[in-house]
């Protein structure tokens, strides 16, 4: 629905400001330009999404050896002590454990396809015991904060996108959003336990929390001392590293279970294939309307209104040409993911705004959408203070992602 809103007002927006132009401002070519975008970023839209067609098949093929070698199963295990201790009021024997453990293992590994029927199947088993039926229990509330705030491991479909746009690294961007992705799960959490009164001082918690929070705070000190050409080359080492050690030890876990490892691969392969085909619509769609709107000269309004507010504040403004991505995370996936094209389009997959605009999109999710889907697919109607503590996590992460972006690429 908020999609739906979102691409009436970017052709409504430009509509009313080309004509503000036209006729206030004698602009006679900006209706041209408006039309000439929609058949670049048409073509625009369906060649990104053709090219990602290679890249997505790649990585949806090691993903699924990954699934299939257990690896969702490996990460439940490890984060379930953790876990058990914020879900209080489920009890330790509480079938929504398992769902819940998977979904977050999932999500954390850019899983998707197995994470929401996951999610989805967690939010049934808690509703099975929720005494309020049109009411989101605590546990439910954590649930869906724990997977807004879009904790990620492996952010495989915004280096696929980098790849497609001409990125040299598009890698680099992986330890910069995993530490934005890190501070906004730890908002959420803060924030919802604030809500619920859980002990965040428990031992266990404490022993989670602490230690990866030491590893985190550990990472950008070293980085922070560094200068920016060896921050960029350890970065980019140590990305790639890590990026190809996953693939190894995905095929070694596979090998381990007795998986075809090669049908693994073909089998998730093929999933990859039609996923690109099947965004391409919705690509074109939202580029489409975007372009529009950029070209009608709104676009460049609404950075340059973010530019003077933070030249007035005396702050750096170099990042403003991306916050358009952060205004609509919260809102729309797509909407966001077609901003961060746009603005790699615009300026570059390797520019600073392509950088910001990346990690932005990386380091939290979707909070509307999931809300809607999760809450939806129950029939819960009161929320409570779920949106509250998910946009908490968003701005957390969105201010997050600029400042790691200056650290690293500024």
């Amino acid at each position: 629905m908020a999609l739906n809103y979102l691409f009436i007002f970017f052709f409504l927006a430009a509509f009313v400001i080309g004509l503000a132009r036209l006729v206030f401002l004698g602009d006679t070519a900006v209706f041209t330009d408006m039309v000439n975008a929609t058949f670049d970023m048409a073509k625009t839209g369906f060649e990104i999404s053709l090219g990602l067609t290679g890249v997505l098949t790649l990585w949806m093929g090691i993903m699924r050896i990954g699934e299939k070698g257990g690896i969702v199963h490996v990460f439940s295990k490890l984060i379930g002590p953790f876990f058990n201790k914020l879900f209080p009021e489920l009890g330790k024997e509480h079938p929504a454990h398992g769902s819940i453990m998977m979904n977050i293992a999932a999500n954390m590994l850019n899983l998707d396809n197995a994470a929401t029927p996951m999610g989805l199947q967690a939010m049934k088993e808690m509703q099975a015991t929720n005494p309020h039926k049109n009411t989101a229990s605590n546990a439910q509330i954590m649930f869906l904060v724990l997977n807004t705030s879009g904790l990620t491991l492996l952010p495989i479909s915004i280096m696929v996108y980098r790849a497609q746009l001409g990125a040299v690294n598009p890698s680099d961007i992986f330890i910069p959003i995993l530490l934005a992705t890190y501070f906004s799960t730890i908002a959420g959490l803060i924030a919802v336990a604030l809500y619920q009164k859980i002990n965040l001082l428990d031992k266990v918690v404490l022993a989670y929390l602490g230690g990866l929070t030491a590893i985190i705070g550990g990472i950008i000190w070293y980085f922070s001392t560094l200068d920016k050409d060896a921050i960029t080359n350890i970065s980019n080492i140590a990305s790639n590293f890590i990026l190809f050690s996953v693939i190894v030890v995905f095929i070694l876990m596979a090998l381990f279970r007795k998986v075809n490892v090669y049908e693994a691969f073909i089998d998730g392969a093929k999933d990859g294939f039609k996923t690109a085909v099947k965004i391409i619509p919705y690509l074109v769609a939202i580029l489409v309307a975007i372009g529009v709107f950029r070209a009608s000269g709104a676009m460049d309004w609404l950075v340059a209104g973010f530019t003077w507010s933070f030249e007035q504040l005396g702050l750096n403004t170099d990042f403003t040409a991306a916050l358009p991505t952060a205004l609509m995370k919260p809102l729309s996936g797509s909407g966001a993911r077609g901003m961060m094209v746009d603005a790699m389009t615009t300026y570059g997959a390797d520019s600073f705004v392509g950088r910001v605009a990346s990690t932005v999109q990386g380091a939290t999710d979707t909070t509307f959408y999931i809300l809607a889907v999760y809450f939806g697919s129950v029939g819960i109607k009161n929320t409570r203070y779920a949106v509250v503590c998910g946009l908490i996590a968003d701005f957390v992460g969105i201010i997050a992602a600029i400042s790691m972006a200056y650290l690293f690429f500024h």
